[in-house]
């Protein structure tokens, strides 16, 4: 890469960006180089080895084995991959869409485990009819962001807000994102969205104070409130990282009533996600754009 480009590159900053009306015009300069520039900006998350191991306590009263709750096996296993360094651990996600009701209770309980604004949905639940009357079919089809091992909305990303953290994750670094939403564009998921600054009890006598609560996401509370992160930034899952790094699952994970979902580290061969992976009734979605999704589907 060229290193003028990369040095100048590095200098934009959210409030240059939207000073110089890059947000409505997409149009010049820097930004258009840098996006024509592939790079896959991996592993921002710098921590590794040794420090990023964290032992977290067994449960004392409750006894695990095969007849237990498929959340406690899952919990058994996030603990377990903790006990590894980061960039040994690799988190997968399957959705059984056998089991899977349509109930969106993942979408809401991701909605309050982030309290997400009005046109963020980081995770909903996609309705898909088929056959002929009478012979029909539906099936739902949750989506998260799909953890891509080659996500095509951190290559274009200016300014280097969007990375792949060594486990697989992808974050979004809200102090850099100057909100351009190539990434959305990006994205043949359609799994990001953009933070519009609105609230639910807009054009009502008073915007509610649980809609100015501060979030907690990538490790850091931000608190919606006037033009700063996260609004105007690109959001989207992440797997409830939060929860993750304290041996807990992704929220999306515990409030499925049918257990549809199944969660855990890919490198583990004691892990109930490794051992599904040979399930031959199994499909990632859009295989054919080489994203590499971390994200299986059961059929």
């Amino acid at each position: 890469m060229n290193d003028n480009i990369k040095k100048e590159k590095k200098e934009i900053s959210r409030k240059d960006f939207l000073k110089a009306g890059l947000l409505a015009g997409l149009g010049a300069g820097v930004s258009t180089a840098a996006v024509t520039i592939s790079r896959n900006n991996e592993g921002e998350y710098t921590d590794t080895g040794e420090v990023t191991i964290k032992e977290i306590p067994d449960f004392k009263t409750i006894k695990i084995d095969d007849q237990s709750d498929l959340l406690l096996k899952m919990q058994q296993d996030v603990k377990r991959a903790l006990l590894k360094p980061l960039e040994e651990r690799k988190w997968l996600m399957i959705i059984d869409t056998r089991k899977c009701v349509g109930c969106h209770a993942c979408t809401i309980a991701c909605v309050a485990e982030h309290k997400l604004p009005p046109g963020c949905v980081y995770r909903p639940v996609v309705t898909e009819n088929s056959g002929i009357y009478p012979n029909l079919k539906t099936q739902f089809f949750p989506r998260p962001c799909m953890q891509c091992d080659n996500p095509s909305c951190v290559s274009v990303c200016p300014v280097e807000a969007t990375y792949k953290r060594l486990d697989g994750i992808v974050e979004v670094d809200y102090d850099k994102c100057i909100g351009c939403r190539y990434c959305l564009s990006a994205c043949p998921y359609g799994a990001r969205t953009s933070d519009f600054g609105n609230y639910f009890t807009d054009n009502t006598p008073e915007v509610q104070e649980y809609e100015k609560l501060t979030t907690f996401e990538y490790g850091k509370l931000w608190k919606r409130d006037g033009h700063g992160s996260p609004i105007g930034n690109a959001r989207k899952c992440n797997f409830c990282v939060h929860r993750l790094d304290e041996g807990e699952l992704p929220m999306c994970i515990t409030t499925c009533i049918g257990r549809a979902n199944y969660f855990g580290d890919a490198n583990d061969t004691e892990s109930l996600v490794y051992k599904m992976l040979t399930a031959s009734n199994q499909i990632k979605l859009l295989e054919e754009m080489g994203t590499k999704p971390a994200v299986f589907y059961l059929i």
